[in-house]
């Protein structure tokens, strides 16, 4: 039985080593880093980044030479004839051998295509839009993971008042319990600590159950695996008051940069259109050959004439019956709303600057007001404790202190997530989310 025992210990030991070993402390700056080389957001904007040039490269490749080879090979079932008046007498003429064939390399330059030199700012313009794309998408992942982060670094405090009280609670209890048994307190008071304990050992399990959740959610928001198990290190808020008097441009943020790139895509499909009105001159060239013979080519009696043309390709637009024009006035339109988007756009941004800068003031107020009040109910428990041993408080006068000093814990940590997540808004409305990751 001891050996079985010991093996048992062991086995229990072991695991809860490697338990230990798998779990790991992630701060925040490690997590926004996993989640923008981890998660698909930022994947994804990184690739379409990555595709932009593949688009200049398309375009561009219109802009150079285009050269082409081609043959063929024809046998003529019948050949064609064609009938000529000779002074007066008609007569017919075959037009051909029964073997035909050819082949060609041809040429062509783009001289001057409005259409493709434009296209080819466009393609330009669409990598810069889709950098700065890539660039909103980070501090969008940014600003979601660091509101999840502290979102479970509120609850784990709440867990830590929850526990605080609850070894209160339990601490009196085991107090009445000898007293009862000594005859020195009545068995309700005890009954009454019973229910008290029980009540706090379910909130812990409901906010051990809410903080798993808010763990798993985290991983999800920065692309982590599931069965990995993660906690948050014991540190405390910052509080940094100077915060509410800096100032800040919106004209840096990225989504007033992406609007602005997505009007000058606008303006350049506009210019698209308006090349539709321009001539298109190329140049072409071409050489090769044409064969002929009555047998097969190879080893046959075949003849190899040479071909060659060089030219000027001209094209010249007259009249499109106005569906040039439309197009043009469509995508003067698109201008025009995206310029009303982007105005919209700087109003949203700085009603939210606004919000977050009065939330800093009023979360200053209230985590002042609630440290303030923690310390109180500190002092309040601490001589409602020594009031009820003398016998001087009674029971309900003692539950009330513990309540209130969770009450006012809970208050405090409340307004610190208050605070931080306005802090998050206006380090956003600053454009330097990205500091996050290197404090």
């Amino acid at each position: 039985m001891g050996f079985k025992y010991l093996s048992v210990l062991a086995v229990g030991l072991l695991f809860q080593v490697n338990s230990l070993k798998a779990q790991e402390t992630l701060t925040l700056q490690e997590a926004i880093k996993y989640a923008l080389e981890n998660k698909a957001e930022a994947k994804t904007a990184k690739l379409d980044v990555e595709n932009a040039q593949y688009q200049i490269d398309e375009v561009r490749a219109g802009a150079l030479p285009q050269i082409n080879a081609s043959g063929s090979l024809k046998y003529n079932i019948l050949i064609p004839e064609m009938v000529i008046d000779m002074d007066g007498q008609v007569i017919t003429a075959r037009m051909g051998l029964p073997w035909n064939s050819n082949a060609v390399v041809s040429l062509n330059q783009q001289l001057f295509n409005q259409s493709l030199f434009t296209g080819l700012k466009a393609a330009k313009t669409t990598r810069e839009f889709y950098q700065v794309n890539a660039q909103l998408t980070d501090e969008q992942l940014i600003e979601k993971v660091s509101n999840s982060y502290y979102d479970i670094f509120q609850t784990q405090l709440q867990l830590q008042t929850i526990q605080n009280n609850l070894e209160n609670t339990s601490k009196t209890h085991r107090i009445i319990n000898g007293m009862v048994d000594a005859g020195l307190a009545k068995k309700i008071d005890l009954d009454r600590l019973s229910v008290a304990v029980n009540n706090l050992e379910s909130q812990k399990q409901q906010i051990l159950s809410a903080l798993e959740m808010k763990k798993n959610a985290l991983k999800f928001a920065i692309g982590m695996p599931m069965e990995r198990d993660i906690d948050l290190p014991e540190e405390t808020f910052e509080i940094n008051p100077a915060i509410s008097l800096e100032t800040n441009n919106i004209e840096n943020r990225s989504e007033i940069l992406l609007s602005i790139k997505q009007i000058e895509l606008y303006e350049l499909n506009k210019k698209a259109k308006k090349a539709d009105l321009y001539p298109q001159l190329s140049l072409g060239t071409d050489f090769g050959f044409t064969g002929f013979g009555k047998g097969f080519p190879i080893g046959g009696d075949f003849m190899w004439p040479k071909t060659s043309s060089i030219g000027l390709n001209l094209s010249i637009p007259i009249f499109t019956g106005g569906a040039t024009k439309a197009r043009i006035n469509q995508a003067d339109i698109d201008i025009r709303k995206a310029k009303v988007a982007l105005e919209d756009t700087k109003l949203g941004i700085a009603l939210a600057n606004e919000n977050a800068r009065t939330q800093i003031k009023n979360s200053l107020l209230t985590v002042d007001a609630n440290r303030r009040n923690v310390v109180l109910a500190k002092e309040v428990l601490s001589d409602t404790q020594n009031n009820y041993n003398n016998g001087l408080a009674t029971l309900t006068d003692l539950l009330d202190a513990e309540k209130a000093l969770a009450d006012a814990e809970t208050n405090l940590n409340t307004s610190l997530l208050d605070y931080k997540l306005a802090e998050i808004q206006l380090i956003k409305a600053k454009g330097n989310l990205k500091t996050l990751i290197n404090e």
